[in-house]
């Protein structure tokens, strides 16, 4: 007896995955740019990998295609955009302050940028075995297209303002260091993953949006940085604040 039960078309499951895809591309071209000294089209690149990133995601969701390849797949894309081509990008700045390669410093430079990587694919992982579980409101650890912004945004905007790879390699090392410890840890931040159920978002939200994009046409390096720097801090912040108001609620119990 045949079922009455729709199919689902799967020539749908081509679009998110195209995104991806497309996502992939940008991050493989950031690392081939850095390769070839080309920084600023390496940070572009990466900015256009994380846009990619947020909407194949909420296409998957708006179709209902999403799926657990879809899922592994989004994961491999993320590592190459936002592992791999931010750490070779940084390294690849700062690589000629370094000194030679057989140096320590060198080596040293390297090994910050593999350390980036590995927590990236660590993050991922963890990320993965997660799904469906965890709580959509916040992510435990940074999100490494976050960590990735940040990164790139602290490059491009040195570059922009003219500071010179000898005075940031030594803050580029230590900050790829910071960012790959905090993607690890268990720190929390908010995903901006729940969407209004409602439909309808206040107004303020709206104006918020129609002022950070006025000042990115503005400067766009100094506000993905300051964008960057304040969505790092905010971590720390609440989850400080978050376990401040668990210890009173116990303080309360116990009176």
């Amino acid at each position: 007896m045949a079922s009455n039960t729709p199919k689902k078309a799967r020539g749908a499951f081509l679009l998110p995955n195209a995104f991806t895809t497309a996502a992939l591309l940008a991050g493989f071209y950031a690392i081939i740019a850095s390769f070839n000294g080309d920084i600023i089209a390496a940070c572009v690149a990466i900015l256009v990998a994380g846009i990619l990133d947020g909407v194949d995601g909420r296409i998957a969701r708006m179709t209902n295609t999403q799926s657990a390849f879809g899922v592994q797949y989004d994961s491999l894309s993320d590592l190459v955009s936002f592992g791999m081509a931010p750490g070779f990008l940084a390294f690849a700045w700062v690589s000629s302050a370094l000194g030679a390669p057989d140096t320590t410093t060198a080596k040293l430079g390297w090994l910050a940028a593999f350390f980036y990587t590995a927590c990236a694919a660590l993050r991922l992982a963890r990320f993965n075995t997660q799904a469906g579980v965890a709580d959509k409101a916040y992510f435990q650890g940074m999100a490494t297209p976050a960590a990735a912004g940040t990164l790139m945004s602290t490059v491009w905007f040195s570059i922009d303002r003219g500071v010179p790879s000898e005075v940031m390699a030594g803050p580029v090392l230590i900050l790829m260091v910071l960012l790959g410890a905090l993607m690890v840890s268990g720190i929390r931040y908010f995903s901006f993953k729940q969407a209004p159920t409602s439909g309808r978002v206040p107004i303020t939200k709206v104006l918020v949006v129609i002022a950070v994009l006025t000042l990115l046409a503005i400067d766009l390096p100094a506000v993905l940085l300051a964008i960057g720097v304040s969505y790092t801090l905010s971590g720390p912040l609440l989850t400080v604040k978050g376990r401040y108001a668990a210890q009173r609620r116990r303080r309360r119990g116990q009176e």
